[in-house]
């Protein structure tokens, strides 16, 4: 049976296209690297590399045992350093993204407690509610909330949001309040990305659902700003819970037709797909998985 040590080395030879840089990264002579694929063409009784003065190149064979003999040793470096990852202290970066809606309070704090019970892990966080392309961005793990379009990434559901109908005590004085979804349109509404000032709710209660179009002074591209301004009583606004449950029970803020809310949006996390997930990243998803968060509701 050919040396596996061999076939490694003759791998890492094709994979740089040098004898030189393949010792570098091998951190060993060129003159063993060179031994040890004369070694293995010997043991085979094939010409794996072409070698002049200037440049090597695969021959036919070569290749073809190149691409045999390339993904499985791949699996079993993954496997080693999966063994050698259950060992280790979770440390190093983690890149994390998050939309907009949980840039506040309660995720800072599961933050702050996560970094001060795992020291060796530093956090870069990305807020924003654009997609970031998890692979070209060599980002961990992001949180999104809604339906999520097919890849290739991993994604596991952690829990679901609803969004309530509210409004301030000085919006509703000397007003009537809503008695059917129908009434939202002669209402002014605080409105998340409408345009022109205009946007469609969907509500349902138990198997009703209904979609009208409501509108409002102002428009935003973030729930803060929604929430900033139903609290101040420019409009009803269309919140998700974690956004108005506490002002709710402080009676700041009136849910309006309580019956009725958006339809659930699921929240997962979402990471590159891995055969072994890194140290850093399984201890945050245990940790956010535990987290009794007002941010969204726990799955049913």
């Amino acid at each position: 049976m050919t040396d596996l040590n061999d076939i490694a080395v003759f791998v890492k030879v094709a994979q740089f296209g040098s004898f030189t840089q393949a010792a570098r990264a091998l951190s060993m002579p060129v003159s063993t690297v060179s031994r040890k694929v004369t070694s293995l063409e010997d043991q085979l009784g094939i010409t794996l590399i072409q070698r002049t003065t200037r440049k090597l190149s695969l021959t036919a064979q070569g290749r073809a045992y190149y691409d045999q003999c390339s993904e499985p040793l791949s699996r079993l470096v993954d496997a080693e350093n999966a063994l050698t990852q259950t060992q280790r202290k979770p440390e190093g970066l983690l890149k994390v993204s998050v939309p907009v809606t949980l840039g506040q309070e309660p995720f800072y704090a599961f933050l702050s407690t996560f970094l001060r019970k795992y020291p060796g892990i530093h956090v870069d966080l990305f807020i924003t509610n654009l997609f970031v392309d998890l692979i070209a961005e060599n980002v961990d793990v992001a949180i999104r909330f809604g339906e999520l379009s097919d890849s290739t990434l991993v994604a596991k559901r952690i829990g679901r949001s609803v969004r309530y109908l509210v409004a301030s005590p000085e919006y509703l004085k000397g007003r009537l309040a809503p008695a059917k979804p129908e009434d939202l349109a002669s209402h002014q509404c605080i409105l998340l990305n409408g345009r022109n000032n205009e946007v469609e709710w969907h509500l349902v209660n138990g198997r009703k659902s209904v979609k009208l179009r409501v509108a409002g002074p102002v428009s935003s591209r973030d729930f803060q700003s929604v929430s900033a301004f139903t609290y101040r009583g420019h409009g009803i606004g269309l919140l998700p819970s974690g956004y108005c449950e506490e002002q709710i029970r402080r009676r700041e803020l009136v849910r309006i037709l309580p019956e009725w809310s958006s339809p659930e949006i699921l929240v997962h996390t979402v990471y590159p797909t891995r055969r072994f997930v890194p140290s850093k990243l399984q201890v945050f998803l245990e940790q956010l998985s535990e987290w009794e968060t007002p941010l969204w509701l726990p799955l049913r």
